[in-house]
């Protein structure tokens, strides 16, 4: 009876295993870097690794993590888990682009987003692109300046994306309809600014 019980029990757990993973979005994950790390610990040093990784449905959403541990593998791992856990919604136009600049900085580092017009690609460095290949983006135009530190470089791109925000974001903000923000037809474009930088 107890294996039995057992059996059911396990067949349970793999039910909602298997229907967790029939809900989770597909995500696609990509190796940042990977660094050696050690630790000082009595008797000497411990070494490990450190890893940084970016996922992304290449659909608007986006997150990056780290982790570490004693073998590669698992500090890859690790820190996929976190980045799935730190998902984000970016807002994109035509799904191809940003809707307008944005300025993102942490420590010393800075990066500058520009959106592109269709059939630009994405002109950025290593980190950076990595971020709008998962994000899903085929257009943009982004420069960092400052430290060259890959986990500064990531954490700037995404307090820039923080700022991102939609035509019909900014308008329900302002309580105003879409065409109300948006440009006439024989006037010349306009970017839409995130509220902060409308706000100052």
């Amino acid at each position: 009876m107890a294996r039995e019980d057992d059996r059911r029990g396990q067949g349970r757990s793999n039910d909602r295993r298997d229907r967790r993973d029939r809900e989770e979005p597909e995500f696609q994950d990509r190796l940042v870097a990977i660094n050696r790390v050690s630790k000082t610990v009595k008797g000497g040093k411990r070494f490990g690794f450190a890893a940084l990784v970016v996922v992304g449905d290449q659909k608007g959403r986006v997150g990056f993590g780290s982790g570490k541990a004693r073998e590669v593998p698992e500090a890859i791992r690790k820190a996929t888990e976190e980045a799935k856990r730190g998902i984000v919604r970016v807002p994109l136009r035509e799904g191809r682009t940003l809707h307008h600049d944005i300025e993102g900085r942490h420590g010393a580092g800075r990066v500058v987003m520009r959106s592109a017009t269709a059939g630009t690609g994405i002109i950025a460095g290593g980190p950076m692109r990595a971020v709008f290949e998962m994000l899903g983006v085929q257009d943009v135009v982004a420069k960092s300046i400052g430290t060259q530190n890959p986990y500064n470089m990531i954490r700037a791109t995404f307090d820039g994306l923080s700022l991102e925000t939609s035509p019909r974001q900014v308008a329900s903000r302002r309580g105003k309809k879409v065409a109300d923000i948006m440009p006439k037809r024989d006037e010349a474009p306009m970017d839409v600014e995130p509220e902060s930088a409308v706000a100052e």
